[in-house]
């Protein structure tokens, strides 16, 4: 334990902890803009300079670590004056348009601003000389050069948690920029469209693009029937945007909300997440039985999910060889869309064209995955827009709704009803734990040899976890797997996954099912929840699906009577021809620049 005093008050810590950490033990806040508890230090933004005692300079609390004896002031007029020019300097470069901004009230600089009251400008305002660009062409991404103070969080967070690398600083001193490969739009290059990005902005320099005013559009006209579905993860963050506690379950209040809004229809993601583990888990146990019956070495081992858009594009861009160990389910976005435009057209009797199908997400790649050419199975674009958690805060705050006092409303019939499995979907190891509750019972007629359906060890936030499960006791169908044990690896966060398929590369590891998410604690840690987001706030929004989970009356994919229904009336069983051609796909090779 290291010994120093802050502002006059004793206290120990760690001796790898900064003066920023150890004044959090005092509850002292010091201010901060590049610093973020996701990702390495840099101290490139100066707005946390202390005064430390005997040091004739300031230093930055995030970037200097504690020593024995050292004695620190947060609060000096030095300090304050210090910082104060800090801000009034970034802004000097920042276009202050704070009332139209996407990040009005979410924004740390605005907040900062407010707080050291930077009310008369001394500086030079540089804006109206510098040549900003906003780049709108990504339809997940906007990037506004002239919003960016140049903390680098969002370089940082592309090569540390992702390892894509799509965007990076350019030039120096005052020219300085964030950009891509040959200064291109994010729509050209490696970028998977995950939003981590945006989440880990302080400003308003990257935003999700914005679908709000065309869904009001289609909700004003008569003669489009609109239907909405729901992502699990955003049950659980949702609240956050609205005023409530940090992972409050709000699937009843939310439905209300939805309806209130003027949908047609509102239904649950849910439910073609149990879609996708009934053609998901079918996909493996094929792949297994040519691989040990039939010995067939085209066979690709092992398979990996696809319910991820931004994992998909990655692995599209970085490894490409790997194309054929992706599942070829469609994720449950799109597989509702297509059964949106068929299935549910037909029975509730509205003609596809007619429909117009909007979907709630935690993420931004879903707005680029409900765009690619591929997802028109249905004779029409399958998803027509795609809202972030946020966006339908938005949309609700617009309405006047009192989220708050809402009572809890249900789904509405015919792709309303999801299971426990399908709910667990949004956090990481999700997919997993859903797709082994049904395969095990197909392969055994047992459930699996856990307590209450809790698969534990592929749970939680670790950057890898494994799984392996025994399987005993098959019924005949099944008895090759008789003793077999099932190998799974589970991971979140890109960089995550390139350590993964690099152990596999090179032959340390071998599974037979592995889940990928894009983002850090799945998809309930999506570029399109809440702000701010780190670990504790994604473990309790994890906490939240596990509940949900716990209290749903069906917890396993294949008990869902929906999910029976529609095999019976639509699809007649997992895998089948029209299977093939509404829920599956293929994706390409894209280059890595």
């Amino acid at each position: 334990m290291v010994n120093l005093t802050i502002n006059g008050i004793a206290v120990s810590v760690e001796e790898n902890k900064t003066i920023l950490e150890a004044a959090k033990h005092l509850h002292i806040k010091i201010p901060t803009l590049c610093y973020h508890k996701d990702l390495c230090v840099a101290g490139n933004c100066r707005v946390c300079v202390v005064e430390q005692v005997g040091n004739h300079k300031l230093v930055a609390s995030c970037a200097t670590p504690v020593a024995e004896g050292m004695e620190i002031n947060t609060n000096t007029l030095k300090v304050r004056n210090c910082r104060k020019h800090i801000i009034e300097l970034l802004l000097t470069e920042h276009r202050e348009e704070c009332t139209k901004c996407y990040r009005n009230g979410h924004c740390e600089l605005q907040a900062l601003s407010a707080e050291y009251q930077i009310t008369n400008q001394d500086f030079i305002d540089l804006v109206p000389d510098k040549n900003y660009t906003v780049d709108r062409l990504s339809p997940a991404i906007e990037k506004d050069d002239s919003k960016c103070i140049r903390c680098q969080r969002c370089v940082r967070t592309c090569a540390e948690i992702q390892s894509v690398g799509a965007i990076a600083v350019a030039h120096k001193g005052s020219e300085m920029k964030i950009s891509t490969f040959f200064d291109r739009s994010l729509d050209e290059v490696v970028c998977t469209n995950c939003g981590q990005c945006i989440v880990h902005c302080p400003t308003g320099a990257l935003t999700e693009k914005s679908y709000v005013e065309k869904v009001w559009d289609a909700l004003a006209d008569p003669d489009t029937h609109v239907i909405v579905q729901t992502a699990p993860a955003v049950r659980v963050g949702l609240g956050e945007e609205l005023g409530l506690g940090l992972g409050t379950r709000v699937t009843g209040k939310m439905v209300s909300a939805l309806k209130r809004l003027g949908f047609d229809s509102v239904l649950d993601t849910n439910f073609t997440a149990d879609l996708t583990i009934m053609e998901e888990g079918t996909e493996l146990l094929t792949r297994l039985k040519r691989a040990l019956v039939d010995d067939d070495p085209d066979v690709a081992l092992p398979m990996a999910t696809s319910c991820s858009p931004g994992w998909v594009k990655y692995i599209e861009h970085k490894y490409p060889e790997y194309l054929p160990n992706l599942s070829t389910c469609k994720s449950p976005q799109q597989m509702f869309g297509a059964l949106a435009k068929t299935y549910y057209a037909k029975n509730v009797n509205v003609a596809p064209e007619n429909i117009v199908s909007v979907s709630i997400m935690p993420c931004t790649a879903k707005k680029f995955e409900a765009n690619r050419p591929e997802m028109k199975d249905s004779g029409y674009k399958d998803v027509d827009y795609v809202l972030t958690t946020r966006e339908l805060a938005v949309m609700i705050k617009q309405a006047g709704i009192e989220f708050e006092k809402l009572n809890d409303e249900i789904f509405d019939s015919i792709m309303g009803v999801g299971s426990g499995a399908g709910a667990i979907f949004g956090a990481t190891g999700g997919v997993m734990e859903a797709a082994l509750r049904t395969a095990y019972e197909i392969v055994t007629g047992r459930e699996v040899p856990f307590d209450n359906l809790e698969i534990i060890p592929v749970r939680g936030l670790e950057g890898v976890k494994e799984a392996t499960v025994k399987i005993e006791g098959t019924v005949e169908a099944w008895n090759f797997l008789e003793g077999a044990e099932l190998k799974c690896a589970i991971t979140n966060g890109l960089e995550n996954a390139h350590k993964l398929l690099e152990a596999i590369k090179r032959g340390d590891k071998f599974y037979h099912f592995i889940e990928i998410m894009a983002c850090p604690g799945g998809c309930l840690g999506g570029g399109g929840q809440p702000f701010p987001v780190d670990n504790e706030i994604r473990l309790q929004r994890m906490n939240a699906l596990y509940e949900e989970d716990r209290n749903l009356p069906i917890r396993k994919s294949h008990e869902n009577p929906e999910i029976v229904q529609i095999y019976k009336e639509f699809l007649d069983e997992p895998l089948s021809h029209k299977s093939h051609k509404l829920l599956h796909t293929s994706y390409v090779k894209r280059e890595q620049y």
